[in-house]
């Protein structure tokens, strides 16, 4: 089964993730099929903190990819504020 999940990186205290789509059998940070964004936690100032190609994520889950429950709440989060600056 197809996954869309966050893969960490970033330094020991400074997470970073990229928002991935993988098997669902695949370890947390190797391979991946696609990367379609990032998610930055720790963002400051004028730094993102969240970006996605939502273009991508939608054709993935149309082709019935599951996303993790964090990677579902980060796509609701930047899909309720694309549509708030639009």
């Amino acid at each position: 089964m197809v996954t869309i999940r966050l893969a960490r990186g970033g330094a020991k205290k400074a997470p970073f993730y990229h928002i991935v789509v993988t098997d669902s059998r695949s370890r947390r940070d190797s391979g991946y099929i696609e990367r379609v964004g990032y998610f930055n936690p720790v963002a400051r100032g004028q730094e993102v903190r969240l970006h996605l190609d939502a273009q991508r994520v939608e054709h993935w889950l149309s082709k019935g990819a599951a996303a993790s429950d964090r990677a579902a709440r980060l796509i609701k989060e930047f899909t309720k504020q694309n549509a708030a600056a639009a």
